[in-house]
C-alpha cells in the first residue's frame, strides 16, 4: 500500500476518534455534573453550557498554534502529542473529584487538540493533485462523523457500562490511536532552521487572501449549520413523537442518519471534485443543503425528518472535501499547517456558535425557526460563494 494511503487511514481512525472524543460528553454532561454534587437545575444548565462550550473555544485558540508547530516539526509529532495527550486527559476525566476539576480538563482538553489540523496537513501536503479531492474527502468523513455519532456513543457508553467508562473508554480509544500512528503513520520532514515568520509575514505570503477568507467563513458557516440543531434536537423530536417515547434513542438516530449520509458521500463529492472542480461542488452543496434545511421546519414525524437529515448529509459530505481542496491549491506547502489551523480555528468557532445561535433562537422564537436561519445562512453564504469564488474560477480569474 502507497504510504500516503496508509497514513490516511490511520488519520481517519484517529480523526473519528478525536471527534468522538470532543462530542461524546454531550448526551450525559448534566447527569454527570448532578453525579458530581451540583443539585441546581439552573446551575447545572450554566455548567454543563461551559463545561461543553469552553473545549472548542480555546481549541480555536489554539488550532493555528499547533499548525504552526506541524510546519516547524513535521506532522507526526504534533499526531502524537494530540492523541496522547488526549486520551490522557478524557481518561482522567472519570475521576474528576467535582465539577470544577471537570471544566479545567475540558479545557485542558482544548489546549492539547490539533490532531485534526496535523492529520488534514499531513494528507494534503502528501497526496497528489489528482487524488487530493478524493483522499481529503475521506478524511473529512472522519471528524464529520465522529462528532455526530459521539453523543449516542457516549450515550450507548452510559446505559450499558456507566457514567465514568465513557470516558476511560473513549480515553483507551485515543491510546490506540496514538500506537497507531506511532508504529503506522510515516513523514519525511526535514526541518529547517529558519526564524519562523510572524502571523502578518505569513498572511502576506497567502496568495490569494480573499478566496481563504472566504473558504474560512464557507467553513464556519458549515459548521454553525452542523451544530444549531444539535442542543434543541430532542426538544423538536418530543414535539413531533407523538408520544411514541424512546426520544433519546430517536434523536440519537436521526443524528446518526446525517453522519451515516456524510460518510458515504464525502468520498464520492470529494473524488467527483476532483474531475469537475471543487468549486463547483462547493456551490452546489451548499445551494442544496441550504433548502433541505426548509422542510425540516414542517415535519409532523421523526421519520420524516430523519429521512431529511439523511439528505443534507448528503449534501453536506461536500462541502468540507471542497473546501480543503481549494485550500491545498491556493496555499504554499511551507504554509498548509499554519492556514488548515486557521480553518479549523474557523470550524471550532463555528461549533461554538451554532450550538449557542440554535439555543437561542429555540428559546426565543420556536424550534422550528433554528432550520429556517440555518437554511437562510446558508444559502446567503452560497451566494457569497458565488460572486468570490465560483464566478471568477469559472472565469479564470482564481487560481485552479
Amino acid at each position: 500500500m502507497q504510504i500516503w494511503k496508509r497514513n490516511l487511514w490511520v488519520c481517519w481512525f484517529g480523526m473519528f476518534m478525536t471527534g468522538v472524543g470532543m462530542s461524546q460528553i454531550a448526551p450525559v454532561l448534566p447527569l454527570f455534573i448532578k453525579q458530581l454534587g451540583v443539585e441546581n437545575a439552573s446551575w447545572i444548565s450554566q455548567l454543563s453550557g461551559v463545561a461543553f462550550g469552553v473545549t472548542y473555544i480555546i481549541s480555536a485558540i489554539f488550532s493555528p498554534i499547533w499548525g504552526r508547530a506541524a510546519d516547524k516539526y513535521g506532522r507526526k509529532p504534533m499526531l502524537l502529542r494530540a492523541s496522547l495527550g488526549m486520551a490522557i486527559v478524557i481518561g482522567c476525566m472519570g475521576f474528576a473529584p467535582n465539577v470544577y476539576w471537570l471544566i479545567g480538563l475540558r479545557l485542558l482538553q482544548g489546549v492539547i487538540t490539533g490532531y485534526g489540523t496535523a492529520c488534514t496537513t499531513l494528507i494534503a501536503t502528501q497526496t497528489s493533485k489528482e487524488h487530493s479531492g478524493w483522499a481529503l474527502g475521506t478524511l473529512s468523513t472522519a471528524n464529520i462523523a465522529g462528532s455526530l455519532l459521539g453523543p449516542l456513543i457516549g450515550g450507548l457508553i452510559e446505559e450499558h457500562f456507566g457514567m465514568q467508562n465513557i470516558f476511560y473508554i473513549t480515553g483507551g480509544f485515543m491510546f490506540i490511536a496514538f500506537l497507531t500512528t506511532l508504529f503506522f503513520v510515516k513523514e519525511t520532514f526535514v526541518r529547517t532552521e529558519k526564524k519562523v515568520p510572524s502571523f502578518k509575514e505569513v498572511w502576506a505570503q497567502v496568495p490569494q487572501p480573499s478566496l481563504t477568507i472566504t473558504l474560512f467563513v464557507t467553513y464556519f458557516v458549515m459548521s454553525i449549520a452542523t451544530y444549531s440543531v444539535q442542543p434543541v434536537l430532542t426538544v423538536f423530536v418530543d414535539q413531533i413523537a407523538h408520544d411514541l417515547g424512546h426520544v433519546a434513542l430517536i434523536s440519537g438516530a436521526i443524528f446518526s442518519a446525517s453522519g451515516l449520509a456524510t460518510i458515504i458521500a464525502a468520498p464520492r463529492l470529494g473524488k467527483l471534485s476532483d474531475k469537475i472542480g471543487a468549486h463547483q461542488i462547493m456551490l452546489f452543496t451548499l445551494i442544496v443543503a441550504g433548502i433541505l434545511f426548509i422542510p425540516q421546519a414542517f415535519v409532523h414525524n421523526p421519520w420524516e425528518l430523519m429521512a431529511l437529515r439523511f439528505l443534507l448529509g448528503l449534501a453536506a459530505g461536500g462541502l468540507n472535501p471542497s473546501v480543503n481542496v481549494l485550500l491545498k491549491k491556493i496555499t504554499p506547502s511551507n504554509l498548509t499547517g499554519r492556514v488548515f489551523g486557521l480553518n479549523m480555528s474557523a470550524a471550532y468557532l463555528g461549533v461554538f456558535g451554532g450550538s449557542v445561535l440554535g439555543g437561542q433562537i429555540a428559546g426565543h422564537l420556536g424550534v422550528r425557526y433554528v432550520f429556517l436561519v440555518t437554511g437562510g445562512l446558508l444559502l446567503m453564504n452560497a451566494i457569497w460563494v458565488y460572486f468570490k469564488v465560483y464566478g471568477k474560477l469559472q472565469r479564470g480569474k482564481l487560481l485552479e
